[in-house]
């Protein structure tokens, strides 16, 4: 996430904060796990309390403001204190998996549960709708939430329990080899994703796939069912109507899911161009009893398990594939790089920028390089330990460019927990959760320009004022950031339909593949049933982490970008094309970085519009800087694909996606993936049931 990973404890609590990378495996995949703050949250009526929940030695004394102030004090630090405990149990589990620290997690987490829940019973106390001061208003609107704690204990502890079974199938999940059936000690990190990478034969990648959705995704169907009815229990006692409501509460929009959407609708055309490119330099290569040209794509092919991003095939694909590779493994490993030297590099930007240098228990504690003899997770993920001092990153590092703009982008979250680890507890988060993924790429997107390289001395013999190179630069680009916004969009489409119940167990498997069908107009390699189930091949999933984010990062990071630049003096609005956007570096601009300092510094402690305009002068999120940033290469894919004459957009996939179709009786219209009888029935049933109930 980028880990961004959210191991559903802590998350549960509303404690931990770690943050990794958006794609689970690639560890460019920046990008993908951290913890949400509040990830299950809910506002509590000042004057009410969420059913579960006892109430015990009311009244205070003193219920004014000033009395509330210095509770506030005293409970930002207590939160401090047991956040450290929770976020150390969550380390300990994450970089070693035993039974015994699974324990240790399970117990801690149980502990702070109760501890929450008490204090909880005492925050609500306070008449805080009513006080003058926003500030103290705004802390108590975060501090009344409880989370999954208002669960009872007993079926808490289940869901912690469920949780770490499904995250401990998916870090322990091997496959055998395609060429060795003998050898089956494959894991994802890094044989798998190292297949996915390199092959091109589309019977190996095939296997790949089909084995690794057999050994993650199917064994979890059972307990990731479970864990919706609990999850949307917890929910309900917060107050809220299901999880998905809960997870979009740091949003503060009642109309999230339409704004999320509008911004799909906006960038959507230069997806579509990409896709329409892509396929056919996949049909090029594998023809058409592979591929149809006019289909979706099968996913197998696109160089990551999830299709999410596409530049493991730039090789193959590039606008002018006779030119050196920007890709700077070979001079990097050549030039003796170690997983410390890619380090020492990432936060040289951050200080070029007049920000924080890392500080020494971040060199002390961290993990950088895979232990020997220990399973742990390895998706890229950055953690703050809320003391003020502690703030780490484990990753298991490679020494190639994926992984070094990888430390750039979870550096980034690192900065900005250093830039508000003065703010009080309840403050220490992102102004949103795509505020946090946001930073770390926004960083990334200066370190990966041909610009930049060349200052490394990593890129040799290169002209950057080249067309063509500059071309390849940005295809190379698109290939990570275009290709991604259908999967982060759809991801959380996916859960909240099934927490908000329009999805059921019978369909997940169907519903699943409808979306990426209609989203990523991908499709799988083979025909699927609803014995599999094919969403829990994907870390977050199996984790309980909220995903959006990661969309919503996609979009804001480049206006963040564009509004730095001009801060640099490195692009011109007024004049784009004397120096495009995408060859922006901010790379030793203090007036960037103290531009950027100041909103990070803010943490919560605003409302995200409040801290957006900080930094860019406007208050919404659109997705004009990313359609900017990539126009050139908009203009250029329009002229290719009406070159060779390609369909834009898809049609309908052959694949079967789960539950069976229905006979060739179907009414003309309706649709071949109905829902079951069965259900059906029982829904009329329970409807009658709830009327009767209601006379």
């Amino acid at each position: 996430m980028v880990l961004k990973l959210a191991g559903p404890p802590l998350s549960m609590l509303g404690f931990s904060q770690f943050r990794g990378s958006w794609s689970s495996g690639v560890l460019l995949d920046r990008k993908m796990l951290k913890l949400l703050l509040f990830t299950t949250a809910a506002f509590i009526n000042e004057f009410g309390i969420a059913a579960g929940a006892e109430v015990s030695a009311a009244s205070s004394n003193d219920l004014s403001e000033q009395a509330a102030a210095e509770y506030l004090k005293k409970l930002n630090k207590e939160f401090g204190e047991k956040a450290n405990l929770a976020t150390n149990a969550e380390w300990d589990y994450g970089s070693n998996i035993t039974p015994e620290t699974l324990e240790k997690k399970l117990n801690v987490s149980a502990e702070i549960a109760k501890w929450k829940k008490n204090k909880w019973v005492e925050t609500i106390k306070y008449p805080w709708k009513t006080y003058k001061d926003e500030n103290i208003k705004r802390q108590f609107k975060f501090a009344t939430i409880l989370g999954m704690a208002a669960l009872p204990e007993d079926k808490f502890k289940r869901l912690d329990e469920v949780t770490s079974k499904m995250e401990s199938i998916y870090s322990t999940a091997k496959i055998c080899d395609f060429h060795n059936k003998s050898n089956c000690n494959l894991s994802l990190e890094p044989e798998i994703t190292e297949i996915l990478r390199k092959s091109r034969d589309p019977e190996e990648l095939k296997h790949i796939w089909v084995e690794w959705h057999k050994a993650s995704g199917g064994k979890c169907k059972k307990l990731f069912e479970e864990y919706v009815q609990i999850s949307n229990e917890g929910a309900k006692l917060n107050n809220m109507t299901d999880l998905a409501e809960l997870w979009n509460f740091d949003f503060e929009s009642d109309a999230f899911e339409k704004d999320i959407l509008e911004l799909w609708s906006q960038v959507k055309p230069l997806y579509l161009q990409m896709h329409a490119y892509m396929r056919k330099k996949l049909w090029d290569k594998y023809g058409e009893n592979v591929l149809s040209r006019t289909g979706p794509i099968p996913a197998h092919l696109m160089g990551n398990m999830w299709a999410q991003t596409w530049s493991n095939l730039f090789d193959f694909t590039a606008p002018y594939p006779g030119l050196e590779s920007l890709d700077v493994t070979d001079e990097l490993i050549k030039q003796n790089y170690t997983a410390l030297k890619m380090f020492k590099v990432a936060e040289n930007f951050f200080t070029s920028l007049n920000l924080s240098a890392m500080p020494p228990l971040f060199w002390e504690r961290s993990i950088i390089e895979k232990p020997e003899g220990k399973e742990l997770v390895c998706h890229a993920s950055a953690w703050d330990f809320y003391n003020g001092e502690d703030f780490r990153i484990k990753m298991c590092t490679r020494v190639e460019m994926e992984d070094l703009l990888t430390i750039h982008h979870e550096m980034g979250h690192i900065q900005y927990f250093l830039q508000y680890k003065d703010q009080p507890y309840l403050y220490k988060e992102g102004a949103n959760s795509g505020f946090h993924e946001a930073v770390g790429d926004v960083i990334f997107l200066s370190a990966a320009t041909t610009k930049h390289l060349q200052r490394l001395g990593l890129l040799k013999g290169q002209n950057s004022n080249d067309d063509k190179q500059e071309l390849n630069s940005l295809f190379q680009r698109a290939l990570d950031k275009v290709s991604f916004l259908p999967f982060g969009l759809l991801m959380d489409l996916y859960r909240w339909n099934i927490f908000k119940g329009k999805t059921l167990p019978a369909t997940y498997n169907r519903d699943w593949w409808l979306l990426r069908e209609k989203y990523q107009g991908v499709e799988p390699p083979v025909d699927r049933t609803e014995q599999d189930f094919d969403p829990a091949a994907k870390y977050h999933i199996v984790a309980s982490v909220p995903y959006v984010r990661y969309f919503v990062s996609f979009i804001i990071q480049f206006q963040f970008h564009r509004s730095l630049c001009i801060e640099a003096g490195e692009f011109d609005p007024n004049n784009p094309s004397s120096k495009p956007l995408h060859e922006c570096s901010i790379y030793q601009s203090a007036k960037a970085g103290n531009l950027l300092g100041n909103m990070l510094k803010l943490g919560s402690s605003k409302p995200w519009p409040d801290a957006m305009e900080v930094l860019t002068g406007q208050r919404k999120m659109d997705g004009t800087a990313l359609l900017q940033f990539f126009q050139p290469l908009h203009d250029w894919l329009k002229e290719q694909n009406e070159k060779t004459g390609e369909k834009i957009g898809w049609e309908p996939s052959k694949r079967n996606f789960g539950q069976q179709q229905q006979p060739a009786t179907t009414p003309a219209g309706a649709s071949k993936y109905a829902a079951p009888t069965d259900v059906l029935v029982t829904l009329v049933c329970l409807a009658c049931f709830l009327r009767l109930l209601s006379r």
